[in-house]
């Protein structure tokens, strides 16, 4: 049984977790952190980690960047690993990430989706058959309006996915409305779509002459993210200090 403890548990995703947890027989939460006190658990919950005081295998972070510092202090001085899923670290946060890595495991993806970090495995494959012969790549991305970065982290883990498995000779090009000229043989287009309620799409378009393949992935729900935390979590218990992804747990399963 993996004992967890939840950071952020009041969260729209800290309480996607902790529903998905209560139907999991090999893992259970042992204590929330939040500094929201609303919402009734069936663990304990404290306003920071510092205050924390229960044993645990694994963190699940779903909090927000500037509770981050204080997580990852936290982490190396109890020596329990971390599934960080905190969005928008600044430049110091993630060297401090790196850092503290090299005390404790430390799990951090672009996306938690198994489905998403599925396509990373074996796209390479794709691109290195179809890239020399003259297919050309975009990628079109679709979320809510909301969102406030664009393109999404994911879209970019895709494109640098892709450009890696052609020796990184790709130019990524974001917005071709300023130039009137054909597309080059080396650009890798994306596109941004907002709007609506859409959780995630993300579609990889491989172009030649005459056919066309797509491979894509679409989020119905915010708990795709949460079954990938939770199985990061699971995946992380007992490892030893270093930077872990989510292909690692992917790796592990089969």
């Amino acid at each position: 049984m993996t004992k967890v403890i939840m950071h952020g548990c009041n969260g729209r995703m800290g309480q996607v977790i902790t529903n998905l947890i209560e139907q999991d027989d090999n893992i259970e939460i042992v204590a929330g952190i939040d500094t929201y006190d609303g919402i009734s658990n069936n663990y304990p919950v404290f306003p920071t980690i510092a205050d924390c005081n229960v044993a645990a295998d694994a963190i699940i972070d779903f909090s927000n960047a500037k509770a981050v510092d204080t997580l990852l202090d936290y982490c190396v001085e109890k020596q329990v690993p971390v599934v960080l899923c905190s969005t928008g670290l600044s430049e110091e946060q993630l060297i401090k990430v790196e850092e503290t890595s090299k005390k404790v495991a430390v799990l951090k993806s672009a996306n938690m989706s198994l489905g998403v970090n599925t396509l990373l495995e074996i796209l390479p494959k794709i691109v290195k058959i179809l890239a020399p012969a003259g297919f050309d790549m975009e990628i079109v991305e679709k979320h809510h309006n909301q969102k406030l970065d664009a393109p999404s982290g994911t879209a970019l883990a895709l494109a640098d996915c892709l450009n890696e498995a052609v020796d990184g000779t790709c130019e990524y090009k974001f917005d071709r409305s300023k130039e009137r000229k054909k597309r080059e043989k080396n650009e890798i287009g994306i596109s941004a779509v907002r709007g609506g309620s859409i959780v995630g799409e993300h579609e990889i378009i491989f172009a030649g002459m005459d056919e066309v393949i797509e491979v894509k992935h679409t989020a119905y729900s915010r708990a795709i993210f949460g079954k990938g935390a939770v199985e990061a979590a699971k995946f992380l218990a007992g490892k030893p200090a270093g930077f872990y992804d989510m292909r690692d747990v992917i790796a592990a399963r089969g």
